[in-house]
């Protein structure tokens, strides 16, 4: 099982890149897969199935901009509310290991110096304890967080993720990627003693300002 997030950079109609950009992802071939600062015209077809945060209404979005998308060729068995719908999502999928819950996320909509990134930390943390109660809990996309080097990073942030995934029995899989503030996290037990293999892209950063993660777990 390939779960892969990548933030967009905000692509729209008028964007040279796009057919680079789903080139690209289809080329990763993810199962579950997490874009954030994205746009409804990044689509695969009926390979996938959609779910997307709730449409923006402030003035500086541009037409079909979601700040949270999640595609997964699983069958979805619901979703969870989340404290703000417009950039976050969580939707629990029937695996082949297992049910999941997947909360994508954007951490802090104008970075993590920005005075609402605690206070949106906490909002989304209280979501993470709530739904990691009943099910296993992947949580990904852009944390606005390195954890690994200084490449983007506050201290108080970055302990209070690291603090909270081990209450919650959860793991940073993509902690160690240098220069990556992406992340996917996911439930100790359900990745258990399984082989996971990692894969980045858009390293030179011409297809948007961040790279590209994905695990695969088998």
């Amino acid at each position: 099982m390939k779960i892969a997030t990548w933030n967009l950079e905000r692509p729209n109609k008028s964007t040279k890149k796009n057919k680079e950009i789903i080139d690209s992802l289809v080329n990763v071939n993810a199962d579950i897969l997490i874009l954030t600062e994205t746009n409804e015209l990044i689509n695969f077809d009926d390979n996938y199935n959609y779910f997307h945060s709730s449409k923006l209404v402030e003035n500086l979005y541009k037409d079909g901009e979601r700040r949270v998308s999640i595609y997964s060729k699983y069958n979805s068995l619901g979703q969870y509310e989340t404290f703000r719908n417009d950039t976050s999502i969580c939707v629990k999928f029937k695996t082949p290991f297992g049910n999941l819950a997947v909360y994508g996320t954007i951490i802090g909509v104008y970075g993590n110096r920005h005075t609402s990134f605690m206070q949106d930390l906490n909002l989304q943390i209280a979501d993470f304890e709530k739904i990691s109660k009943t099910e296993n809990l992947c949580i990904a996309g852009d944390f606005n967080i390195s954890f690994s080097d200084n490449y983007y990073y506050t201290a108080e942030g970055r302990n209070k993720l690291n603090k909270t995934f081990a209450n919650l029995n959860l793991r940073n899989l993509t902690e160690n990627i240098a220069q990556n503030i992406d992340h996917i996290v996911l439930t100790k037990e359900f990745v258990g003693e399984r082989l996971v293999k990692f894969e980045t892209w858009n390293l030179d950063k011409k297809l948007s300002d961040h790279i590209g993660v994905a695990v695969d777990i088998s």
